[in-house]
């Protein structure tokens, strides 16, 4: 059984991730939304829209994450907290990163965009966090590391756009790999290493999967973010 206590943070953050996606989960180019689609009554936290049914209560049209996603996206994070080793410091830095990475992973799978007012916070904050860890006990070390690793995995992953437009990873996973790098290499380059693998395993197989199902093509293109997102918890949660 989860306490309590842990219950209610889930219960209470849900809304607002789930304004997060609902606002960022627009195509690339379009404004953040701050409406619903159907009745255009503005979209905050007070909108009874934003509960787990995901649905405007005067026009039943969805807003945002589909019903219940959010919330089971933070029980797993939860989960995920409850398992993965590490100091008091170091479950901090994963618990803002997973805070960030349910709508970023969302909004990915919805319009294939990983919008930067949620990137950027999920690195800084992040990396703040590790530091903090350096300072109370981990020494400068492990945090130099993940700086280091963070800002490798982000500038390869810029790399393959710059090299090979569409075909290669977007802006948006390049800056979420500098929380994904600083998190890994936080503990070690082979739990970096093991979580990249990780990730293009679980791509390689999904991909391979909805192509058997025909759901997908050949030429088609599914967000890399949710993968990456997958790949390092289930990394962290086995290698820590």
């Amino acid at each position: 059984m989860f306490p309590l206590t842990r219950l209610l943070a889930v219960v209470s953050v849900a809304p607002l991730l789930r304004l997060a996606v609902a606002r960022y989960a627009v195509p690339p180019g379009a404004a953040a939304r701050t409406a619903c689609g159907g009745c255009g009554a503005p979209i905050g936290l007070g909108h009874p829209g934003l509960g787990p049914a995901a649905r405007c209560p005067a026009c039943a049209t969805r807003i945002g994450a589909p019903p219940a996603a959010v919330e089971l996206a933070l029980l797993a994070a939860l989960v995920m907290l409850l398992f993965a080793g590490g100091g008091l410091a170091e479950r901090a830095a994963l618990a803002w990163w997973l805070g960030w990475a349910v709508p970023l992973g969302l909004v990915d799978l919805a319009v294939h965009r990983l919008p930067d007012r949620l990137t950027w916070p999920a690195a800084l904050g992040t990396w703040a966090l590790l530091g903090i860890a350096a300072l109370t006990g981990a020494g400068s070390g492990p945090w130099l590391r993940a700086l280091v690793a963070g800002v490798a995995l982000g500038a390869a992953f810029a790399a393959t756009t710059l090299l090979l437009g569409r075909r290669g990873f977007g802006l948006g996973d390049a800056k979420l790999a500098l929380g994904v790098g600083a998190l890994l290499g936080w503990y070690g380059w082979p739990v970096l290493l093991a979580g990249l693998v990780l990730t293009f395993a679980l791509s390689a197989v999904v991909s391979l999967g909805l192509l058997l199902a025909r759901r997908v093509s050949w030429t088609s293109h599914l967000p890399f973010g949710p993968f990456l997102i997958v790949g390092t918890a289930a990394t962290l949660v086995l290698a820590t």
